[in-house]
Parts: C-alpha cells; structure tokens; sequence
C-alpha cells in the first residue's frame, strides 16, 4: 500500500496525518473545499491538495481516509465505497499508526490539545512522533515524526475515533456533557471513556478534580491519579502568580520535583501540566530540562493565543464549551490587568441547545461579553436558539450581540483603550482575530 487520498485533508487532525504519512514515504493527495495556510503547508511537502471533491481524483489510491465530518454523499466518499476501495476513518489510521509504538494518548472532554502539546514538548529531547489537534509552536506543525518509540496522540472521544486506540499510556483530563448529537447521553460518554481505559496496556494517569473522572477511577486497576486540589499520586502545591506567570511545586509518588512555572494562565494548566511532568519524569527526561520545557510553553495555536499586546490586547482562544470559557476567563482574570471584553462565536446549533443551562454564569469572570451569530458547522436551526436567548441565559449584566467583523472593528475602535478582547469559539472566529488584530497592528 503506497498511495493514500484524504478526504477533508485540511482538517487539522487529517492534515497531521497526511504530514506523518507523506513523510514516512506514501504518496498521499487530498481534497477540501476550503483553503487555508494548512494548505500551503501541504503543498510545500509535495502533497496535491485538490479544491472541489470529485471522484476522478481517487483514481489509482490504495486506502482512502476519511474525516468524520464528510457526509455520504460526498462523490469521493461515495464513489469509493462504490468501487470496494479501502476506506477508512481518520481515527483509524491514527490508532493504527499510535498501536505499535509506545503509544501516549491523552483523552478528556477538555484540555487534551494543551496536555498532548506540552507532553510533545517535554519529550522532545526524546524525539517523539507527535500528533495533536493544534499547531504546535516548538515544531511549528500539528505533527512531526519522530525516530524514537514515543508517539504522542490527542484522543477524540466526539465520535468515539479513540476506542481503536490501544495505548500504552492513556491521560483522562475530565469528562463532561458534550457532542450530545453523537453520544446522546453522559452516561454513554462514561461507557466509551470506561472501554477506552481499559484498553490502556500499562498506565491510566487519571485527573480526580473531575467527579466524574474519579468516579471511573474507583476499583479499576493501573491507575495514577493527578490533582491539583487533593491528595493523589501527583500534585501540584504552593501554588501563586507573579508577573503573570504561574508558580507551584510537584511532587510525584512522595518524590518532590521543586518548583514549576507555567506562562499560560489558570488552574486548569497547572492540571494539564502534571501528567505531563510525571510522564516525562517517568522516561528519563533530565528535571531541568523538564522544568524549562513547562516554563517555556507557550499553548498549542487558538490557546490563549497573544494576537496582540499594544495599547489593546487581543487573544484568540478556542474555548466553545462552558467550562472552557469558565476556565479561561478565570485564567485570564488571574493574569491580565486590564478589562477584560470576552467576544465568543457560539459553536453548532445542537451543542448550544443541549448545553444552554450551562451557560448560566460561564461569563462571570468577564466584565463584558459579546456574543456573534451562531457557527453553524452546516447544521440546520432545528432548537429554534437565537444569540439572543443565549445571552440572556448567561445572567451577565453587561452583554450585548453584534452580528459581523465590522461591528467588532467598530466596537473596540470607538472603545476604551487598555483593554484585553478575548476572542473565543470553534468556528470562524480565529480568522476574525487574526484580521482585526492585524489592521489594529498597521493603523498603529
């Protein structure tokens, strides 16, 4: 099997892996409709990226991969199952690739890209294969490959991809309601969380902050667990902020580490840093170089990305389930001086509807909100959800909807300055960042 064709190549987990495919010497070619700098990443290792979805473009391709989100009435998706052509998912390959190395795969409804991005950092000096839902800046790319046995990989439990991985050692962050539209209910996230565990071949390192995740933590074996609140086999303590940056001390199995930073705000990345440090630790790599490796990690790309940091500071986050704003915005508050205007893009219409109560509150922590027109992600508005309701339902006394790029401009070019704008969302809202800061940046 030599040549392999990506349907939806430039999603940043199939690019990932038409990076690591194309580099360990399969042709490999693609399509997407959309065009980004992910593209031109691809085209420059060699890789044809193909802008309409046809199915003269699978001629000749021993396995076609196929993202999650293609429908199957996509003409290359159809017309290989048509022909009894090798089709598989992303998720797939990536257990495949991930199962006969030592595999690290790092799972949870949150926080999974930061911790499988900083684990590929602090193991650098290893030289890991990586794999992550996010640009990573230490390598510049989603992906790398690397000539040692670690293969670090982010776990997508929205479609259940990570239940075809069977890890050496697995990370479970936390567990929560989200992707409802495939799971249906939390009780059916725990079960395919309980498989995914017990699928790990030697190590669980398992966060108990979660009641959800402690509970699955109870009677099972090969478990470590990580806390930066309680007593477990990994801690985090003394824990303190100067200059914006956070202090704490680890200790690992009764074995204190000293003293860490982190340059990324908040509780929750002192909790994705520990089973990071304790894996590391565990390989051998030199605590020295460990403890620069946390202290110099800046986040995966759309993690409290600093787009601009002027007389305003701007910041692209990829935060979209109410804990993830809760935790950023309480980071962001722990951190940052100025105001803070959080500006979120809501993210499908069925997660907004599944999770509308828990956005009661989620905005607190800002002391304004703006919310944009719902990113659909090619669903219908069958919930009848308005911006408006969601709004309303956030309880912030100073909340208001503006509907396109222009008003955001308008907004903070008439507003105060020395003020932070969080931008945060799945959808399109990066590139409205990336655009307005970069105007604000010229005209200065």
């Amino acid at each position: 099997m030599k040549k392999i064709y990506f349907i939806g190549i430039n999603g940043i987990g199939m690019s990932g892996l038409a990076k690591i495919m194309k580099c360990k010497g399969f042709e490999v070619a693609g399509a997407d409709i959309s065009r980004s700098y992910v593209t031109e990443e691809l085209e420059a290792l060699g890789i044809t990226v193909h802008p309409q979805h046809a199915a003269e473009n699978i001629k000749g391709f021993d396995m076609i991969v196929a993202s999650s989100a293609i429908k199957k009435d996509n003409p290359e998706y159809s017309h290989a199952l048509e022909k009894g052509m090798k089709v598989i998912k992303r998720g797939e390959l990536l257990a495949l690739l991930l199962n006969m190395e030592v595999g690290l795969a790092i799972a949870g409804t949150h926080g999974k890209t930061t911790t499988s991005s900083m684990l590929g950092s602090a193991l650098m000096s290893l030289d890991p294969t990586i794999v992550v839902g996010g640009i990573l800046p230490e390598i510049g790319s989603n992906s790398r490959v690397g000539e040692s046995k670690y293969f670090v990989a982010e776990a997508d439990e929205s479609d259940n991809s990570f239940l075809y991985m069977k890890p050496e050692y697995s990370v479970v962050t936390n567990i929560e309601k989200d992707h409802m539209e495939n799971h249906g209910s939390l009780e059916n996230i725990k079960k395919s969380f309980v498989q995914f565990m017990d699928q790990t071949d030697k190590e669980i390192i398992v966060c108990i902050d979660c009641p959800t995740t402690k509970e699955l933590t109870e009677g099972r074996e090969k478990i470590k667990t990580y806390s930066s609140r309680n007593s477990a086999d990994i801690t985090a303590s003394d824990i303190s902020i100067k200059d914006g940056k956070t202090y704490y001390r680890v200790n690992v199995l009764g074995k204190d580490l000293g003293e860490f930073h982190l340059s990324i705000p908040g509780e929750h990345n002192i909790q994705n840093s520990l089973p990071v440090i304790y894996l590391a630790d565990k390989f051998g790599v030199d605590t020295e170089i460990l403890r620069e490796a946390v202290g110099k990690f800046k986040g995966a790309k759309r993690r409290y990305d600093i787009l601009l940091n002027e007389d305003i500071k701007i910041i692209d986050d990829y935060a979209h389930h109410p804990t993830e704003i809760r935790a950023t915005l309480k980071g962001a508050s722990s951190v940052e001086s100025r105001p803070i205007t959080a500006i979120f893009q809501p993210h499908r219409y069925s997660r907004i509807n599944f999770l509308l109560e828990e956005f009661k509150g989620a905005f607190n922590d800002a002391d304004e909100v703006v919310i944009l027109p719902i990113y659909s992600a090619g669903e219908k508005n069958d919930y009848g959800i308005t911006e408006e309701k969601l709004l309303e339902v956030t309880g912030h006394g100073k909340g208001k909807v503006l509907k396109n790029t222009e008003e955001i401009r308008e907004m903070i070019e008439n507003g105060s300055e020395d003020r932070v704008y969080l931008f945060m969302g799945a959808g399109s809202i990066s590139y409205m960042a990336h655009e307005i800061a970069e105007k604000h940046r010229r005209e200065k």
